[in-house]
């Protein structure tokens, strides 16, 4: 089993707490989408679970206590974009935090386990072509020697959002 952590909520920042006492039980609970009357108990111990993947702008809640993952494979998808605060609300500054995170977090498990992700990409007023390719040259010099992937992918902008999302320029 591959267990995705996670791709809807970045459960290594705000909830990597409870996902350590999930690893410690050896299970967790999952709420059936299309019946919530039905939940499930999930045995999550190394023996069952082939590998984690972590989904993360931030994985600095988890890297201290990495040691009580030590059992399973694992890696980390990594998003590391060129947006600001206008884009990524609440996520500390990229340049003096964020970015020696990665570096610390690929120091402590290896390159091969840090994956950096320059994504979703869309382009608007602010954020042009010339922006991101600015942007994402600054960042991958500064992850140079830290990270062997990068995955890029650009916003899908699907019709019951276009109204919310009209502001980004499509391609």
């Amino acid at each position: 089993m591959i267990l995705s952590v996670s791709r809807r909520t970045d459960i290594p920042n705000y909830y990597s707490e409870w996902f350590y006492n999930r690893i410690k039980e050896g299970f967790l609970y999952v709420r059936n989408p299309m019946n919530a009357h039905q939940i499930s108990e999930i045995k999550i111990t190394p023996d069952v679970v082939d590998c984690i993947v972590f989904w993360t702008k931030n994985p600095l809640p988890m890297i201290k206590r990495l040691d009580e993952i030590k059992d399973y494979n694992y890696y980390f998808q990594f998003t590391l974009t060129g947006y600001g605060n206008d884009v990524e609300v609440n996520l500390p500054n990229k340049k003096t935090k964020m970015i020696p995170v990665f570096q610390e977090l690929s120091e402590k498990i290896g390159k091969q386990k840090v994956i950096w992700r320059y994504d979703p990409i869309f382009f608007s007023d602010r954020y042009t072509k010339e922006y991101h390719l600015k942007a994402f040259k600054s960042i991958a010099e500064a992850l140079s020697g830290y990270t062997e992937k990068c995955v890029i992918s650009f916003v899908d902008i699907y019709p019951k959002n276009k109204k919310k999302y009209g502001w980004i320029v499509k391609l």
